[in-house]
């Protein structure tokens, strides 16, 4: 007996759920819960997408990845921006590259990688002065993709690229679509391929002077430039941009919104912040500057960084194209469907978490721990052998954000409750103004220096 496709929430004629998916993904998503459960699809004009979330359909999605589920054929508008790097990639450029993908974030680089963030997150704290009111959102953006740029290219790219640089990628950004094909003559895909040529060029004129100078750099790029492949082929320059690219979006985007959601939580909750308040005082010394080994005595600000991923996944769905058919939860999902993980709901499983929409960092600690019931109840961040390998970076720069923070300035949060913005990029929080005082004993001098 063949088995029914996932029921198609009902939408518009010709859009089906299009314009409800761009605007409000949750509410749309949360609707197709409450009336069809862990399986079911809504229709983005031509194309049905089956949503899945939950324990069984989260492992069915990853495990069938690579056979009969593609990421790089449900990517195809990252690979028009950024090229064929990582899972936009067929699967066998993919496993070609990932020996390269995980240089950057080999254990051994984190302490250098803890000092840049510290550097780069001073430099924005001694622009704020003693007193006034900041937009986070706004503010956060230059100082993750600088954070991005120094961490992984070393400071000559970090100062030289500018904000020109990150202009261009602001482009790329409002060209991703999951919906319509990316080689339509579009104005913003366009814009996109013009941007992405100004980019490369960046990239590529820096690759060259590198390639023929004496000196060496102590950075990624170096590493990128004299790497080569399994089979022993040097990386080409242009696998080297596109490596870049994908890089330095991956690299402050899916930063970038969760950390001020990480401030902003805890603003909100002024009981758990008096905890992490606490820890801070009591184990980041204002009398020097902050080691990697300081960040080990502060598991509940860790618990708040893991919740903030839990209630606010700047990766709100993540995608695979069925390329065979794929029996899950009772249901057939044909070959050329899309299916969606929705990470959302899959955080918010009742099965899985206490009141799973109350902010509670304390579900993490040792002594409940419900993200271990089962394997993929957090997948933010991805899953199986494709989980994001810039986790462990993401995490403790959104740590040492909220902490620095915290540990130099007094915080009331001036916008009550914020809400998500689904319009560039990874998902992230609309404005969130934050009135500050700098805390008497804060170790920022008055001349901008740090004791």
């Amino acid at each position: 007996m063949t088995l029914p496709t996932p029921p198609v929430l009902p939408g518009l004629p010709i859009l089906g759920n299009l314009l409800e998916f761009q605007r409000d993904r949750k509410k749309l998503l949360m609707r197709g819960r409450q009336r069809f459960g862990g399986v079911f699809a809504v229709r983005l004009l031509t194309q049905p997408m089956a949503v899945l979330y939950g324990a069984e359909p989260a492992r069915a999605f990853f495990e069938k990845t690579d056979t009969a589920l593609r990421m790089d054929k449900a990517y195809k508008m990252l690979s028009a921006s950024f090229g064929e790097v990582g899972f936009t990639a067929p699967p066998e450029v993919y496993r070609r590259q990932r020996s390269i993908l995980h240089m950057p974030f080999k254990g051994s680089k984190m302490g250098g990688y803890f000092d840049i963030m510290q550097e780069e997150i001073s430099l924005w704290l001694q622009s704020l002065g003693e007193q006034g009111e900041v937009e986070l959102t706004q503010a956060l953006g230059p100082v993750v993709q600088n954070v991005a740029a120094h961490a992984f290219m070393g400071r000559e790219f970090r100062n030289r690229m500018g904000r020109d640089f990150w202009g261009h990628y602001l482009v790329l950004a409002k060209a991703l679509d999951p919906v319509l094909p990316p080689n339509l003559p579009l104005p913003r895909f366009i814009q996109r391929d013009r941007a992405r040529v100004k980019i490369s060029a960046m990239i590529r004129e820096i690759i060259s002077e590198r390639r023929t100078s004496d000196v060496q750099h102590p950075d990624m790029l170096n590493e990128l430039i004299h790497a080569r492949y399994d089979d022993g082929e040097p990386v080409s320059d242009d696998d080297i941009i596109h490596l870049i690219m994908a890089l330095m979006f991956a690299g402050h985007e899916t930063t970038w919104g969760q950390a001020v959601w990480t401030v902003a939580e805890l603003l909100r909750h002024p009981q758990y912040l008096a905890k992490v308040q606490a820890e801070i005082d009591a184990h980041l010394p204002r009398d020097r500057a902050l080691t990697y080994r300081d960040f080990a005595n502060l598991p509940h600000l860790e618990w708040a960084v893991y919740e903030t991923t839990r209630l606010h996944p700047s990766a709100d769905i993540i995608m695979r194209y069925v390329e065979e058919d794929v029996e899950v939860g009772g249901y057939r999902i044909p070959a050329g469907w899309v299916v969606m993980l929705s990470n959302e709901l899959n955080q918010l499983d009742e099965q899985v978490f206490t009141q799973p929409d109350v902010y509670d960092p304390l579900r993490f600690s040792p002594e409940r721990a419900e993200d271990k019931a089962h394997r993929h109840s957090i997948s933010g961040f991805g899953g199986g052998v494709h989980k994001c390998t810039g986790m462990n970076f993401a995490n403790l720069e959104m740590s040492l954000i909220a902490a620095m923070l915290l540990r130099d300035y007094e915080l009331t949060l001036l916008t009550p409750n914020p809400q998500v913005t689904y319009a560039l990029g990874a998902v992230r929080p609309e404005a969130v103004r934050v009135a500050y005082r700098r805390r008497a004993d804060s170790p920022l001098q008055a001349n901008g220096g740090v004791c």
